[in-house]
This record gives C-alpha cells, structure tokens and sequence, in this order.
C-alpha cells in the first residue's frame, strides 16, 4: 500500500531522486562512521598472548611440537631442542643436525644471560699448505664440511637447563621423521630451487628427491633414515652422533671424496659457552654473540644510527634509510676486515663496538650513497656466506627465553649426504678466506666467520629475544627491529612485518626494498646514489624472524612471528 505523501513524492520525480540521494548520504554517512570506529592496523595479524609459554619459530608445526614439550612440564630450553630438531624434518634446506648452533639464553631465576657457540671446528689435518700439497688452490665441497655443532649444542643447552630427558625433547621430531610431514608453500619452492641442484646426487635423491624429484607443497614426505639418527642421539645424547654409526658413516664420505675429517675432530670438539657483547641503544641494552659471529656488526650498525635523530625523521623516512644503509655499509665493512676466530687471531671486539668510534664513522656519512666504503683502516674483499638458516625464539611460564639460530649455511649445505643418516653436511668452511694471516684465514681447528646471530634486548624489566635470518643480511636486519621497537614504539609483530630494506653484499650501491616502503621514499634515495630495486611485499630475501617477550610488570607474555614465512607463535595449552 502507497500512502498519500508517497504517492504526491512518486508524482514528482525531482523530488524523489533528492530523497533517494539524502537516504543513501545519510546511509554513506553511517557507514563511514562505522569503519572509522573499526579496528584497523599495519601488522599483518596480532601477536600471541598466554600467561604460559610460548614458541615462535618459521614452521607452525615445529612451533607446535615446543609448545608440545612445555606442555609437559618441560623448560624453554627442552622446547627449543624440540622445535629446532622439528624444523630439521621439515626444512631441511635450512637447518639440520648436520649445521652448527648459536644460542642466547635468559635464566629467570637468577637473571642471568648466558650465550653458546656451538659452530664447529675444521678437520686438525686441514691448511692452505695441506690443500697445496695436494695440488689444490681452492677449497672443494668436501673441505668445506666443518664438524657439525648443532647435536653438541643441544646436548651443552640440555644438561644445563633442560628439565625433561632428552629422548622427550626429541621424540616430537622422531615422530614427524617417520610419520611423515606436509610440505609447506615456501618449504616447496625452496626445496625445488636448491635441491635439483643436487638431484644427480645417488644419497642425495634417495633422502630428499622422492620419486626422483623434489616434493611439492601439500605433499607426505618421510625421513626414516633421520629418525633412526636423531633416536641415537635420543638414547646416547652427543655420544649417539659424534660416535658410532653416525659418526663412521660421515668419515666414510669423507675417505670416499679425499676429506682431512678424523674421528677425533668429531669426538673431541665441544661448544663454548661465552659473554654476549652488547651495546646500549637509546636506553635498551642490546645483546649479541661475540665472534667468530658477526653480531659485532648489528651492534656497530646500532651505534653509528644512534648518532643521528631516526625517530624525528620518521619510519623508514627517506633520511632515515639514508642513514641506516650507510651505517650497514661502515659496520659491515669493519665486519669483513676483521672478524674470525679469536681462539686463533685477536678480534679487536670491544672496539668495533664503541661509541667513540661509531661517532667518527658517523662523520663519514654524507648526503650522498657511497659506492665504496672502506675499513677502519684497509680494504678488503670477503666472499659472500649463505642465507639459509632457521630462527626460533621460546619463553616458558616461569619467564626463561631462549633466543636460537642454526643453520646448514648453505641451502642442502654442499649437497652431502652420508649413507643411511637422512641429513645433509653443512658447507660453513666456504667462509674462510685463502688468504694467509686475516682473522678469518683457514687454519686447523679453526671456527669460521659465521652468519647466524640470535639477538636479545632488555630496558628494565622488558625482555626480548629476537632473531632474523638471512646471511650477511642478519645484522642489519636485526638493527631495523630494534628501531623499529626502541623508535618507533611498535610491538614484536610489527616489528617483524614492517616493511625492510636489505643490502646481501659488501660494496657498490646497490640496496634491495620491498614494496611497503614509499615510491616517493625509493625515488628520493635513488636520486641520492641509491641503486633501488623494489620487491614484492613479504620477500623471503629479507629475512624471517620471530620474537618472545617477557614485560615483569605485566601478567602475559608475548610472541610474534614473521608473515614472510610459514610460522607461528604457538602458545603453551594450559592446564584443563
């Protein structure tokens, strides 16, 4: 039924067409008063929240299997042995018993912070004069194996701060190993990319090529010969690998390929508990490892940017970048020439890492890009280390943080594989140098320049460990989330997700940025000197981190993990 006024407003077509138009304002008008009052954001998605543990690494299954371990009464630290050695199953391009370890460890009961370098050493029959004598100038894939430290560092990590035994904390991985894993979506293009390289490989393809290539994502994959490893090192600890047939398998492929690896180089290396370095960054106290890592570098970085007013500038402001590439370009610099071994040359830490001679490379920093940045005081030429390599970071319910980093170095390591033992050999020795007398030289029983860092930063009783992988990009990655939480006040998950800018190499000008970063901001840096490449948002190449936090003044603790990855913070379940 039409009433009267509707009927006088149908007569007159004008007159309908303006309430029609007023109604749909007034309905416009609504609408936009509503999403105003919408939550809206810049991070990806939220972070994770519990009043009991947590665990953050790049694969939500292997995050799920740490929080698996807290749920059964186990510390920080059996949970990270549990993810870590669920991250070898599931990305083996990355990570594996067959890589080394770094660590950083907060204990809650004494507030103490302790850091671990499980990197292995090179074969003690392994020199440059060796490596002539048998007619070779450079080193072959074989002599880049260096003893893995990953199973000495769990065992070092376990009998110090582990609750539960062992065999539980690797029970989840052994499980996975035999049952089989769904193969992630970045999993599966990684493994297709840096796995057919070695398809050829007999011990190679029967591990990691089924079928006879490589496994596509949503796909079962297996690793029987892995489980049957990791249960040795589950009833015999470091013993069940550095010993027995793990160990006589490895020194069989070294024999096969002409390798200097002895039984002894296995037996008698041990990791070395050391004293994070740190620096202080607008009032947070930032922790690294000290060398054969190259943490120094993140630290140098944070203190040449500290010079300059980041935050006034703004979020990746075009001064801002400016400042913060030349800054990587200086520290990495003094990174190259420098950093080794100090158990076999002196690496001149403390200072590398002062104020007073981030201030005078500050100074060096001009309004233009510079293409060639030199040293303290010479120059020289580094070959480029890989980037493959697994982060994970845990808190437990009482508030103890592991911070973790291991890698193969490169992806599949060299592609080695030793018969029956379902993993593959890191190739971390290419990082030497051949050049006699630096600090990173090769020399027996020589730990080299290492790319993984696990980070850590406290501002009185907030506490972040944090990590971001990536090669030579760690450092200044690691730099852009501090600014990000120290300057920019954002919490761990837009920290992670905030849009980053890499540079993978030591010289010329050019820098890599993703895509949330401002066209006008790019244009800007490139009319500076900057040779610019943009990226798709979430560019792998930029590193995937993740984060724990613990704040004493609150009741929760927090996770965050990077959206370039397949990862997730997974809280403990409480109890029900």
């Amino acid at each position: 039924m039409v009433d009267g006024e509707t009927r006088g407003t149908m007569r007159n077509p004008l007159k309908w067409l303006v309430v029609v138009l007023l109604g749909w304002s007034l309905v416009g008008v609504t609408a936009s008063a509503q999403e105003q009052r919408d939550p809206a954001r810049e991070q990806a998605f939220s972070m994770t929240e519990t009043q009991y543990g947590i665990v953050a690494t790049s694969q939500t299954v292997a995050s799920q299997a740490g929080a698996a371990v807290l749920a059964k009464g186990g510390s920080a630290v059996d949970a990270a042995i549990a993810a870590n050695a669920a991250l070898g199953v599931i990305e083996p391009m990355m990570n594996g018993v067959g890589g080394d370890l770094f660590a950083i460890i907060y204990d809650a009961k004494t507030g103490k912070l302790y850091g671990l370098n499980a990197s292995g050493w090179s074969p003690k029959g392994l020199s440059i004069a060796a490596l002539k004598a048998k007619g070779l100038t450079e080193m072959r894939t074989i002599d880049e194996v260096t003893v893995p430290g990953t199973v000495a560092g769990w065992s070092a990590l376990h009998e110090r701060f582990g609750n539960l035994p062992l065999s539980e904390d690797l029970a989840p991985a052994i499980a996975l190993a035999e049952h089989g894993i769904g193969v992630p979506e970045t999993d599966a293009d990684n493994w297709k990319t840096y796995g057919t390289p070695f398809a050829k490989d007999p011990a190679f393809a029967s591990v990691y090529m089924p079928g006879g290539k490589a496994p596509v994502a949503g796909q079962l994959f297996k690793n029987p010969e892995l489980a049957q490893t990791l249960t040795r090192i589950a009833i015999h600890g470091r013993d069940g690998f550095y010993e027995g047939p793990t160990a006589e398998a490895i020194l069989k492929l070294e024999r096969k390929l002409g390798g200097f690896m002895q039984a002894d180089d296995l037996s008698q290396f041990q990791p070395e508990w050391v004293e994070p370095i740190s620096t202080n960054y607008h009032g947070w106290t930032v922790y690294e490892i000290p060398p054969n890592g190259q943490g120094e570098a993140a630290l140098a970085m944070l203190n040449i940017m500290e010079q300059f007013p980041i935050k006034e500038w703004g979020h990746n402001s075009e001064k801002a970048l400016h400042v913060e590439i030349e800054a990587k370009k200086l520290a990495y610099a003094d990174l190259r020439r420098y950093v080794g071994d100090p158990n076999a040359t002196h690496i001149p830490t403390a200072i590398l890492i002062s104020k007073e001679l981030a201030a005078k490379r500050a100074k060096l920093i001009g309004d233009r890009a510079n293409c060639n940045v030199l040293p303290s005081d010479l120059t020289e030429q580094l070959q480029h280390q890989s980037s493959d390599t697994t982060y994970l970071s845990v808190v437990d319910h009482n508030g103890n943080e592991v911070s973790l980093i291991q890698s193969n170095a490169g992806a599949f390591g060299g592609g080695l594989v030793a018969a029956g033992t379902g993993f593959v050999l890191q190739n971390r020795g290419g990082g030497f140098t051949m050049r006699p007398d630096r600090g990173n030289t090769l020399r027996p029983r020589t730990r080299p320049l290492h790319t993984i860092i696990p980070g850590f930063m406290t501002n009185g009783k907030r506490r972040i460990a944090f990590g971001i992988m990536g090669g030579f990009n760690q450092p200044l990655a690691h730099a852009q989330f501090v600014s990000n939480v120290v300057d920019f006040g954002m919490n761990l998950q837009g920290a992670l997700g905030a849009a980053r800018w890499t540079k993978r190499d030591f010289g010329g000008c050019d820098v890599w940025m993703e895509n949330g970063i401002s066209p006008d901001v790019v244009a800007g840096l490139r009319k500076q000197g900057h040779e610019v490449t943009v990226w798709p948002r979430y560019f792998q190449s930029m590193g995937r981190g993740n984060a724990v936090e613990v704040d004493a003044n609150k009741l929760v603790h927090l996770g965050a993990s990077d959206p370039r990855a397949d990862g997730a913070a997974i809280p403990e379940q409480g109890p029900f």
